[in-house]
């Protein structure tokens, strides 16, 4: 395939409502607000508030890791169920 000057990869503009795949499916070993020792794949964040968002979004105390996370089409997809299937297999790839 031929690369093309200028193009980048596409992007997904925002996170889904709703989802928060990235806040359940991968493990965390930084310390979160509520969760000092961090957080184990598949278990959801405590930040995580009734419509599954971040309550720590913006926040400084937010995991540098949490931060660097951005959506993209490869890992949310058309749904949420992509999204988990995703990150959890990306999980496995790279466990210790």
């Amino acid at each position: 395939m031929k690369a093309v000057v200028g193009a980048t990869a596409p992007v997904a503009p925002a996170c889904r409502p709703g989802c928060a795949a990235c806040c359940i499916a991968p493990s965390i070993s930084s310390a979160i607000p509520g969760m000092p020792e961090g957080k184990a794949a598949g278990v959801p964040c405590v930040q995580l508030d009734e419509a599954l968002r971040c309550r720590l979004f913006g926040d400084p105390a937010r995991p540098l890791v949490c931060r660097s996370l951005q959506p993209s089409v490869a890992m949310c997809g058309d749904d949420r169920s992509h999204a988990l299937r995703w990150l959890t297999r990306l999980e496995q790839q790279t466990a210790p």
